[in-house]
């Protein structure tokens, strides 16, 4: 598991939302397009497994080298002598060449290699949506053709019943061309981290709903006179989690700028909707009583943690990596054993006790260019079985067995002791992914629900056991694809839409325009052309349906 940065959140929770947008709902099942999967030579069968099949290690049946593009964290940069690299030519016969770009230039220089036709085989750290630059050059592989090749990939996709999912990738042509990352469940993460102390200590259970929580800082305010709640990430988390709970679309969940209406059979503009008017004015509603900071939506974020972190405040967003953070300078200006400090369930709202997260993660696209390889058939079968297989995700993660942990009877894993990663093995000399490779985000991501809480603290093993039997997943909403006219028209509408929302949502949050001016706020939408945006969303939702 990569340490997970703002920025990488940001990138999850938009590119997955978007990923709808983009996408079509063909025919045809996980495994092909709606014409079926496409006929592999025999001349691209150098170093493949006859009879490969789920749940079997990959070997080459004859040693190959596969290039890759690769993101280089500046917490763990890239080694040659990686163990990672090591052992996976030593289990697989195939040789991993990297073509090593900083992850701050990643995601540009990704675009200029693939539009330039120069880009490695292998291209990681794509999230759905982003491909869609790349389909009409004919530059990225029709991946969906080929995964009937990929026996670990069709395995998980069918047995966690992950169809549907699936279908939101595909583009207006019914195909889709990156393999996005799997997981067993929805793996939500950002919520709210309250001081839990303070919580108690004015005797406030933990808020189940966002009224709850409008309860406690409230409760709060009255007891410190201080405003209790000052936020991070630009109000984006805030933002995402409260639209879930209202039914809508915001902050780092914006996406395309739409909610599907099922009585309606058809998407509306969030912006336009009531709920949307219920979350902002509920945002308005804490920053006009002081319980929530306004410059949670323009600080930077050091400025809220050392709020919270000195005691300033008592709540703040964050994720699973956040607690022991925290702590970690919390033991020094509070004093350790003075306060006590946790990730607090998400809040239900109007629209239920739902959970924001999807199954699918980040992935990769693959260079058209491998089609016409000798070893097409061999580097399909590598890739299922590193990214997809048990054995392949496990060992991309946690490494070597005997080497870098131990697994016990029960299937237990523990590092070993002279190697630490997150709150495993504090202080230890080696460290898991920058000294041996394991953990980094170009490879090890997706898997079981057990091997994705495999690393997590107890207390976030129990906040996400909590999670999945007190709260719902958010309704996975349809696709609605665009061609490559209409991608360039919607662009022409969308940018300049999300701009003027997010611009006017901050203002009536923070009390700057009138809740009064609603109306009028709806009529500016009018003028700059959400009814056009609106109209070609749906045209392209009743197309993909009906496909």
């Amino acid at each position: 598991m990569e340490a997970r940065t703002s920025h990488r959140l940001a990138a999850v929770a938009t590119a997955l939302v978007l990923s709808a947008s983009m996408a079509a709902c063909g025919g045809g099942g996980a495994g092909s397009t709606a014409e079926g999967p496409v006929e592999v030579s025999d001349a691209n069968n150098a170093g493949a497994m006859e009879n490969y099949s789920a749940g079997e290690t990959f070997k080459a049946s004859e040693p190959f080298t596969v290039t890759t593009l690769f993101s280089d964290h500046p917490n763990y940069p890239f080694k040659a002598d990686w163990l990672f690299w090591q052992e996976v030519t030593a289990r697989t016969g195939v040789t991993m060449e990297s073509t090593i770009v900083p992850m701050s230039d990643y995601e540009q220089k990704r675009s200029l290699v693939v539009s330039a036709g120069d880009a490695p085989t292998i291209i990681p750290k794509t999230y759905p949506g982003q491909e869609s630059a790349f389909v009409s050059s004919g530059a990225i592989l029709p991946v969906s053709d080929y995964v009937d090749l990929m026996p670990n990939y069709q395995d998980k996709i069918s047995s966690w019943g992950m169809e549907d999912e699936i279908d939101t990738l595909k583009q207006a042509d019914g195909k889709y061309y990156v393999l996005p990352g799997l997981h067993e469940e929805v793996w939500p993460d950002y919520t709210l981290i309250w001081r839990k102390d303070v919580l108690a200590a004015n005797g406030i259970d933990e808020p189940q709903t966002w009224d709850a929580v409008y309860d406690a800082l409230t409760q709060l305010k009255a007891a410190t006179g201080q405003t209790p709640f000052s936020d991070r990430y630009q109000g984006k988390s805030l933002l995402n989690v409260l639209g879930a709970a209202h039914g809508t679309t915001a902050g780092w969940g914006y996406g395309g700028g739409v909610t599907f209406n099922q009585g309606e059979d058809a998407y509306e503009f969030s912006a336009q909707t009531d709920a949307y008017k219920e979350m902002v004015a509920y945002l308005n509603k804490l920053v006009t009583e002081g319980l929530l900071d306004p410059e949670s939506f323009t600080q930077q974020d050091d400025q809220a943690l050392q709020k919270f972190r000195n005691g300033n405040t008592a709540v703040i967003s964050g994720n699973s990596q956040d607690p022991s953070a925290h702590r970690e300078i919390m033991d020094q200006n509070l004093g350790a054993g003075n306060y006590e400090i946790g990730k607090g369930i998400l809040p239900g709202g109007p629209a239920g006790d739902l959970m924001t997260g999807s199954r699918l993660e980040n992935g990769i696209m693959l260079n058209a260019t491998l089609k016409d390889s000798p070893n097409f058939v061999a580097t399909l079968q590598f890739i299922d079985w590193l990214w997809y297989s048990d054995e392949g995700q496990e060992f991309a993660k946690w490494g070597v067995e005997g080497s870098t942990y131990t697994k016990d009877a029960s299937g237990t894993r523990t590092l070993e002791p002279n190697i630490t990663y997150v709150w495993m093995n504090p202080g230890a000399p080696e460290k898991l992914n920058a000294d041996y490779g394991f953990s980094g985000g170009n490879f090890a991501y997706g898997g079981t629900t057990d091997l994705l809480q495999s690393m997590f603290a107890p207390e976030e093993k129990e906040w996400q056991q909590r999670m999945a039997a007190e709260r719902e997943p958010a309704p996975i909403q349809p696709a609605y694809p665009f061609d490559d006219i209409e991608r360039e028209q919607v662009t022409l509408l969308q940018t300049p839409l999300k701009d003027f929302v997010e611009q006017e949502t901050l203002k009536f949050a923070t009390g700057q325009r009138s809740m009064s001016e609603w109306d009028s706020f709806q009529s500016d939408l009018a003028g700059r052309g959400v009814d056009r945006y609106l109209e070609m969303v749906n045209t392209a939702y009743e197309r993909a349906k009906n496909a």
